[in-house]
């Protein structure tokens, strides 16, 4: 009798390590997930961010890359003028010695 009462008692101590072990892998488990979720809740946050920023550059880009824009820029930047017949050079064709108009 003695002896099926000690097997008994290490039995139960032995479901009992494995069931603290258990409850202590399913804590480990849920710490786990949750962090990978707020990872992933950041991330999205950030893409969202990202995705805003970037057609907020576009729209910034159109608007620089305007032909009324552009022409200011050479005008006022680069000291560049419109072509006229007053300004154009016309260069000869090699080995022919005319001028093209």
């Amino acid at each position: 009798m003695q002896q099926g009462v000690a097997v008994l008692l290490r039995l139960n101590i032995l479901l009992l390590m494995v069931t603290i072990i258990s409850a202590m892998a399913l804590v480990q488990s849920q710490y786990e997930s949750r962090k990978l979720f707020t990872e992933l809740d950041r991330a999205l946050a950030e893409s969202r961010q990202l995705e805003t920023d970037h057609q907020r550059l576009q729209v910034e880009k159109r608007a620089q890359a305007t032909p009324l824009r552009l022409e200011q820029l050479a005008r006022e930047k680069w000291g560049m003028q419109t072509a006229t017949p007053a300004v154009t050079v016309y260069v000869p064709e090699p080995g022919n010695g005319s001028v093209a108009p």
